[in-house]
């Protein structure tokens, strides 16, 4: 059940990141659906939506051709980096980017970014968190949520990982952190 300190955090559902993009995660698609029901959920509700984004400058140090071990992704601007318009994100969903710089990469939504004080400012408490890719940004952003002082909820239908063996020892990690682990159906059903 959502309460008024609850929000949604969509990590990196970018085009760049599902099937067919550069830097595609197997399945990454089946997020779209679930965290789209969660989007008209919380916007009926009131409640905050994020969605965080990928946003490199055409340098980003994590590219192969700048020494970094990913192919050009979510360049800023361009088709890969746009968030999937399957989301359905509600009109006022807050747009986090982060890796903006040429010399800096960011796994976590909160890295750089003035996320934690964003929601703290809206009373949130609890965040219901999905998206692309579980052992990295998933993993960090969450990691990050929950050392700023929030309760983190892995929506685990709406995650999806590059290695399946990574993404289950994050969520292992993420729970021994004390996140919890629920399904998008045990909201949208209530």
């Amino acid at each position: 059940m959502l309460t008024a300190t609850d929000a949604l955090l969509i990590v990196d559902v970018q085009r760049d990141f599902l099937p067919g993009g550069a830097l595609a995660v197997p399945a990454g698609d089946e997020v779209v659906a679930p965290l789209a029901a969660l989007c008209r959920l919380f916007a009926a509700a009131r409640l905050p939506v994020v969605a965080s984004r990928d946003w490199h400058p055409a340098d980003h140090c994590s590219f192969r051709d700048a020494g970094g071990p990913w192919p050009r992704h979510c360049v800023a601007g361009s088709p890969g980096a746009e968030l999937d318009p399957g989301l359905d994100l509600p009109a006022g969903a807050r747009i986090v980017d982060k890796a903006t710089t040429a010399d800096k990469e960011a796994y976590s939504a909160f890295d750089g970014t003035d996320l934690a004080c964003w929601l703290s400012a809206r009373d949130v408490r609890r965040l219901f968190v999905g998206g692309l890719a579980t052992e990295y940004c998933v993993l960090n952003t969450a990691a990050d949520a929950l050392s700023s002082g929030f309760e983190v909820q892995l929506v685990g239908d709406a995650i999806r990982a590059i290695d399946p063996l990574a993404g289950e020892r994050a969520i292992r990690s993420l729970c021994d952190m004390k996140a919890a682990v629920t399904l998008s159906a045990a909201l949208t059903d209530d």
